[in-house]
């Protein structure tokens, strides 16, 4: 017991650097070195995942656009009331020929259906009995319908209906075709090939596009 107590005072006095003068000290491992190569570390943020600053001064085109650089933009789906309101502030800021208002249609949506359920304990329930069933889900585009679930999205009823007879044959008995989003007509706004400085251009536009972000044509 002696030699015992006698080890770990001697370990003690160790790892304190007490045994310095004598040569016995543990291996530091501070470098400084490296504190003097950072570059402005107070300038470092975390952020949560998925999540990127947005700078009131941040141009609408895609970031990491390079010099002489263009790619094909597009925003929508525009109101024929809000195209008309856009074109006169897009003709008066724009290069003609530089961007198009197209008509488009956005097919209506059509979901098997699970809800409402009367509180968010119930949801994650009827979550839980899915997953253990082995069917899948997915949110709902329109939140009136929440609290729900949707166990999949068809661009018509009948693929809809096709679909609900296979999910019922597995033991889902309360679910239902329904309507989540009704045919859209309306127009794209259309930038074919948008370089720096239209992108400069277009950022003085931003109020106007009614909260519809520019992203790549598809």
């Amino acid at each position: 017991m002696l030699a015992l107590l006698l080890a770990n005072a001697a370990f003690f006095a160790w790892t304190q650097g007490l045994l310095a003068d004598y040569g016995f000290a543990p291996l530091a491992q501070s470098e400084p070195q490296r504190l003097a190569q950072q570059i402005r570390p107070e300038a470092m943020q975390l952020i949560n995942t998925g999540e990127a600053p947005h700078p009131a001064s941040e141009p609408l085109a895609v970031t990491g656009m390079t010099a002489g650089a263009a790619q094909c933009l597009q925003a929508g789906l525009f109101s024929d009331e809000q195209a008309n309101a856009l074109r006169p502030r897009l003709q008066a800021v724009l290069p003609a020929g530089s961007w198009s208002l197209e008509n488009s249609v956005e097919p209506g949506r059509w979901i098997i259906y699970m809800g409402k359920y009367a509180s968010d304990d119930a949801l994650a329930k009827k979550r839980d009995e899915l997953r253990l069933r082995g069917i899948s889900f997915e949110s709902l585009l329109n939140p009136a319908l929440n609290p729900g679930l949707s166990l999949g999205h068809f661009s018509s009823q009948a693929d809809a209906s096709s679909e609900l007879n296979k999910i019922a044959q597995r033991g889902v008995r309360t679910a239902r075709v329904l309507q989540e989003r009704p045919e859209v007509r309306g127009q794209w706004l259309r930038l074919a090939a948008v370089n720096p400085a239209l992108a400069a251009q277009l950022d003085t536009l931003k109020a106007q596009f009614s909260g519809k972000p520019l992203q790549a044509c598809r």
